[in-house]
C-alpha cells in the first residue's frame, strides 16, 4: 500500500485536515469539528485514504496536548508534535510571498513527515499514571510559581506603607510571606495603625489560627516588641487605603498556598504508584515533588530519548558549541525544556549541598569561572545522565560511581 501522511491545523472550533502520498499529492482534505462527530469524519477520511491498523497513517499536529490528540493516540497511530516555529520555517521552504492558510499550515505539516520525520520526535508513549503525574506535578509547579509572584506583589506594597511588618518577619535576608504566621498575623494587621493596637492575646490566637502549635509564646513576645518600632509613616487616609490592597493580595496568596499544598498531596500520592518511584527519589535532592517534576517531563517511554545526550539537550544542561571559521563560542542551552530545567535547577542546588560528589563538582566549576548559574547547570547535566542510565538499567543511584575520585574511572556511567 502507498506510504500517506496526515496533517493537522490545528484551532479552538475547528481543525483542516491534509493527507498527502509519497510523492506530495494531495490525496484527502476536510475541515472538521472539534467534536465527536467531526472525529468521526476524520478517521472515516483516513480509512477510505487507504489507512488500516497494521500501518495507520502518521499525523503532524501544532500541539501535544488536548482532546483531538488524545482521541489520535487512543487509535495508536504515531503522533508527531511539531513546533509552530518549526511549520512555519518549512512553509518558507516553498514560498517567499508569505501567503499564508489552514490548509496550506496542513498540507506544511503533512510534508514535514514526508520529508523530514526522522528529524522529528514522536509524541511519546507514556503510560497513562505517567500522564496523570504530568498533569499534577505541571498544575503544582504553576501554583508554586503563582505563589511566589504574589507574596512578591505583596512584599512590594507593603515596603511601601508597613516596612516594619517586613523586618519583624525577617528570615535571613528576606521576608517570606507565604507562612502561615506572616499571613495569620497580616490579615488581623495590615497597616501600622492596626499593628499599634495589637495585643499579645490577639498575636497569639492569631498565630494558633494559622496553625502554629510550638513556641507560641516566644513567638508572640518577639513580635509583639519588632511590630512596635518607629517606623516612616504615610498619610493616613493613604495608608488606609494601601491596607485595604494587601488584604486583598492576601487573599490571592492565602488561595495559591492552599492550591500547592493540595496540589502537593496529590501529586505524592499518584508519584508514589508509579514503578520509577524507587529509582528516581533514590537521587539526592530528589524527593516526591522535585522526583515527580522530572518524572512529568521525561515521561516513562524509554525509548524516547535515544541517549543520555538527547535528554541532556531537552533538558537544557548540555551545553552548545558555535564554530564558524575562527569563531568558536560554547553557550548555554536557551531552547530547552523549561518545566525541567526549573526542576533541574532546584535539584542541583539540594544535591551541591548535601552530596559530596555534586559539592566537590560544584566548587570545582566555580574555580574555574563558572557563575553559580552555570555551576549548578554543570551538576544537573552530570545528575540528569546519571538519571537516564539508572532508568535504563533499573538501578538506583550509587553516588561511587555518579561522582568517581579524579585518578579512577568510573565503572557504569552515562554518556
Amino acid at each position: 500500500m502507498e506510504k500517506l501522511y496526515c496533517g493537522i491545523d490545528w484551532a479552538e472550533k475547528h481543525h483542516d485536515v491534509a493527507v498527502v502520498d509519497a510523492d506530495g499529492k494531495l490525496v484527502a482534505k476536510r475541515r472538521i469539528a472539534d467534536s465527536v462527530a467531526g472525529f468521526a469524519e476524520l478517521t472515516a477520511m483516513l480509512a477510505d485514504a487507504g489507512d488500516s491498523e497494521g500501518e495507520p497513517v502518521p499525523v503532524a499536529i501544532e500541539t501535544s496536548r488536548g482532546l483531538l490528540v488524545a482521541a489520535l493516540r487512543a487509535t495508536g497511530r504515531p503522533i508527531y508534535p511539531i513546533n509552530l516555529m518549526a511549520v512555519a520555517r518549512y512553509r518558507e521552504r516553498h514560498s517567499v510571498a508569505r501567503k499564508k492558510s489552514d490548509h496550506l499550515d496542513a498540507m506544511t505539516l503533512a510534508n514535514i513527515l514526508r520529508t523530514d520525520a526522522h528529524m522529528h520526535r514522536p509524541l511519546p508513549a507514556d503510560t497513562e499514571l505517567a500522564r496523570a503525574i504530568a498533569v499534577l506535578a505541571r498544575a503544582h509547579q504553576d501554583a508554586t510559581w503563582r505563589r511566589t509572584r504574589a507574596g512578591n506583589e505583596l512584599r512590594s506594597l507593603l515596603r511601601e506603607y508597613h516596612p516594619g511588618f517586613l523586618g519583624a518577619f525577617a528570615g535571613g535576608n528576606a521576608t517570606n510571606l507565604a507562612t502561615a504566621d506572616a499571613r495569620a498575623v497580616l490579615a488581623i494587621a495590615p497597616t501600622p495603625t492596626a499593628t499599634a493596637k495589637l495585643t499579645k492575646a490577639r498575636i497569639a490566637a492569631a498565630l494558633r489560627r494559622g496553625g502554629r502549635q510550638r513556641g507560641v509564646d516566644q513567638l508572640t513576645e518577639r513580635l509583639h516588641q519588632d511590630l512596635r518600632r518607629p517606623q516612616l509613616r504615610q498619610d493616613p487616609m493613604v495608608e488606609e487605603a494601601m491596607g485595604v490592597q494587601a488584604l486583598r493580595l492576601l487573599a490571592t496568596l492565602n488561595s495559591e498556598c492552599d492550591s500547592v499544598d493540595q496540589l502537593g498531596h496529590a501529586v505524592a500520592e499518584a508519584f508514589a504508584q508509579h514503578p520509577d518511584y524507587a529509582i528516581i527519589t533514590s537521587f539526592t535532592g530528589l524527593g516526591d515533588l522535585t522526583g515527580a517534576r522530572v518524572l512529568a517531563e521525561i515521561g516513562d517511554d524509554r525509548n524516547r530519548f535515544a541517549d543520555a545526550r538527547s535528554l541532556k539537550a531537552y533538558a537544557g544542561s548540555a551545553p552548545i558549541t558555535r564554530a564558524s571559521g575562527r569563531s568558536l563560542s560554547v553557550t548555554h542551552r536557551r531552547v530547552k525544556n523549561n518545566r525541567l530545567a526549573a526542576a533541574g535547577f532546584v535539584w542541583a542546588f539540594v544535591a551541591a549541598t548535601h552530596s559530596p560528589g555534586a559539592s566537590t563538582l560544584y566548587y570545582h566549576r566555580r574555580e574555574h569561572g563558572d557563575r553559580h548559574a552555570a555551576a549548578l547547570r554543570n551538576v544537573f547535566n552530570r545528575l540528569i545522565g546519571c538519571l537516564f542510565h539508572c532508568l535504563q538499567t533499573g538501578q538506583t543511584y550509587n553516588e561511587a560511581i555518579a561522582f568517581p575520585p579524579p585518578n579512577k574511572q568510573p565503572e557504569t556511567l552515562a554518556a
